[in-house]
């Protein structure tokens, strides 16, 4: 029989959420950097529309994606997609590199 280890917490999440205005930005982002083992948040406005906001939802920590996507779910967002994760510790003090991609509209 094999052994089952506990699963390893993830350190980061990237989602893709859309949400009602209510709660806003900031008691949103505020929410979710209040929930236990969560470091940081970054909450980016990607589209907005008479009923709803997309945001961009970048959560660091010790994290567990179920009790976070309950949580948004509570709040009555959803979860469209996962859009990174980062999970285990880098070895030897290794940095991690971000790619950061901008796109921009032409110009008419």
């Amino acid at each position: 029989m094999a052994r089952r280890t506990p699963a390893r917490k993830l350190r980061r999440l990237v989602l893709d959420v859309l949400k009602p205005h209510s709660p806003t930005l900031p008691e949103f982002a505020t929410k979710l950097s209040s929930m236990p083992g969560v470091d940081g948040v970054n909450v980016t406005l990607i589209e907005i529309d008479k009923d709803t906001e997309t945001l961009n939802v970048t959560i660091e920590g010790q994290l567990d994606y179920g009790v976070i996507r309950s949580a948004i779910e509570e709040w009555g967002g959803v979860v469209h997609s996962v859009d990174e994760v980062v999970t285990g510790s880098l070895a030897g003090g290794a940095t991690e590199r971000r790619l950061r991609l901008r796109t921009y509209e032409s110009r008419s």
